[in-house]
Parts: C-alpha cells; sequence; structure tokens
C-alpha cells in the first residue's frame, strides 16, 4: 500500500569508526578482504525523502560539509533511492534533503550511512515493505559498509567489510573526532598500502581477540591498547601533517589515537565525557584540524525519526 501524496520521511543515520581493520592482499576483483570491527557513533547524518508524483530523484545537501557533497546522480543515497525504485518497479520519485554532519571521505562512512538512510526512507515512503534482511543485500551492492550504516551498534564485517554480524559490547565509549582539511580516497589509501608492503607476506585479515574482550569488559582502557588499523600507515604516508594531531591527541590525555578507517579524520578514546570535552577543546584550539566533533558509542543504525507534530 503506497503512502499518501506529499509524504515525508526523515531517517537519521549515524557515522561509523573502526576499532580494529586487518586488511589482506589485493583479490582479483581488486578489493581487499577485511575483517573489521565496527562502532557506530552519535555524529549524525539525516536524510529526508519527499514523495513525487513523477519518477525523478532529486538530491539537496545542507550542513556543515555540503560543499564536498555531489548533487547529483553520482550521490550515493541518489544510486541507493534508484536501486529500490528500479528493482521493485516503483512509479513515484522521491526528492532527497541531506543534512550533513558527518565529514565527508574522512574515514567514517559519511557517504555509505546516507545511502543506508535513504534505504530506510524509501522503503517507507514508497511502501515497500522490504524486511532488514532484504535491505542488508540492496546495501551490500551499494558499498562496503552500507549494510554496517543499517545495523550500528557494534558488528564484525568480512569479505569487502559488507558481511555483517552484530558483537556483544558493554558499556558506553567516549570518542573525539579531530576532523582535517580536504579528504582521503579511499582507492588511494588501498594502493599506497599495497605500496608499502609489496614485499613483506601479507596474512589473512583476522580480528584481534583481545579487541572483542576488551568490548565484552566494558573498559575503555583495555579497549585502548587493543585498537589497531592497518590503513594507518598509508594514510599517514599520504597526508604525514595528520601524524602531530595524533600526538597532540596522546599528550592532552587521550587513553589511544588511531586514524579512522582509510582517514584524515583522527580519533581519540577518552576515559569519560568530562574529559572527552577538555580533549575536544584542546584541539579546536591547536589549529591542528579543520574542526572537532565529540561524541560517544555504540549507538543504533540508521532509524526512521517521529514525523513532527502540526499544531
Amino acid at each position: 500500500m503506497r503512502v499518501p501524496p506529499n509524504a515525508q520521511v526523515t531517517v537519521r543515520s549515524p557515522a561509523k569508526i573502526n576499532l580494529g581493520l586487518s586488511v589482506g592482499p589485493p583479490r582479483p576483483d581488486g578489493f581487499h578482504p577485511l575483517a573489521t570491527v565496527y562502532q557506530a557513533v552519535a555524529l549524525y547524518d539525516d536524510v529526508t525523502a519527499t514523495l513525487r508524483d513523477d519518477s525523478a530523484i532529486t538530491v539537496e545537501v545542507v550542513g556543515d560539509f555540503a560543499v564536498d557533497v555531489p548533487a547529483d546522480d553520482s550521490n550515493l543515497a541518489v544510486r541507493a533511492a534508484r536501486m529500490l525504485q528500479v528493482e521493485f518497479d516503483v512509479e513515484e520519485g522521491v526528492d532527497l534533503t541531506i543534512r550533513k554532519t558527518i565529514p565527508v571521505a574522512g574515514g567514517m562512512a559519511g557517504g555509505s550511512t546516507d545511502a543506508a538512510a535513504t534505504l530506510v526512507a524509501c522503503n517507507r515512503l514508497w511502501g515497500l515493505g522490504l524486511s532488514q534482511s532484504e535491505l542488508e543485500r540492496i546495501a551490500a551492492e551499494l558499498g562496503s559498509d552500507v549494510p554496517f550504516c543499517l545495523v550500528g551498534h557494534t558488528a564484525l564485517g568480512r569479505g569487502r567489510g559488507e558481511q555483517v554480524t552484530e558483537v556483544m559490547s558493554r558499556g558506553t565509549f567516549h570518542w573525539v573526532f579531530a576532523i582535517a582539511d580536504g579528504g582521503l580516497s579511499t582507492p588511494a589509501v588501498y594502493k599506497e598500502l599495497d605500496r608499502l608492503r609489496p614485499l613483506r607476506r601479507v596474512e589473512s585479515p583476522e580480528v584481534r581477540p583481545e579487541l572483542l574482550s576488551a568490548l565484552l569488559s566494558g573498559q575503555s582502557a583495555a579497549l585502548a591498547v587493543a585498537l589497531s588499523n592497518d590503513m594507518q600507515a598509508a594514510a599517514l604516508s599520504l597526508r604525514p601533517e595528520l601524524a602531530a594531531t595524533l600526538q597532540f591527541g596522546l599528550d592532552q590525555g587521550a587513553l589511544a589515537a588511531m586514524i579512522s578507517g582509510s582517514g584524515p579524520t583522527c580519533l581519540f578514546l577518552s576515559t569519560d565525557s568530562r574529559r572527552a570535552v577538555d580533549l575536544a577543546v584542546a584541539l579546536a584550539e591547536s589549529g591542528l584540524c579543520r574542526m572537532v566533533r565529540q561524541a560517544e558509542g555504540p549507538v543504533p543504525g540508521a532509524r526512521v525519526l517521529p514525523a513532527p507534530i502540526n499544531r
């Protein structure tokens, strides 16, 4: 059953970080096998989908990083809507408005989370009634991080990262993010990773058992020593100035500092919310980054927000 004309759905979807990211050798198809532990954090993009009575799909991007996002058919959210429209013979179209808070090309799944939000929004808007598993199947065709952005919380990623299984995790972790000027191309970072380790035997990717144990314990100190990212050396090779940002955070009391995914965003783990605020202020005043954000994790994946009450 279709929803009424002019209906509107808003979906909020979180940023992701990789608590552990193990990268194997390139496959014949060019992709690298991964073993990663994702965590969704409370830094969100909102996607509002408004029903059209024709088949057009449009996108408008507003917010902190709007200038960095394409507003045409190359936008991953538009591709997500189009994929649903074609696969399920939807006659209506949709106007998408993306409110960006998550950095673009920052290693935090900014585009992938918008695609996940669009899948959820259009599924509701067009009355498709798709299950979570059906949405995850479609999400995997769009990108490696998109399925996790649907699931959220803390999860193990296999394959290209698109095979997602939830992981037991206790407690709340306090994160600070130093967002760099400019992004880093994920393919470029993978290429640099391969360049840096051509003569070394590259093992099959595995998640460190101590990382899973730390998450189960809920102890920030245990998590701090278990964090890892095979992509970090490549990101630092391409953007060596990021090393100063990481060191600054450690000098200011962060329990751990690491590049987020393929970078260039730097993430810092703090003991509690008060220390996270102190670190965020120090980073903001340091001049080492474009902006600073603070967030807790884990949080749920993409979810529909309640409709506003008209009074």
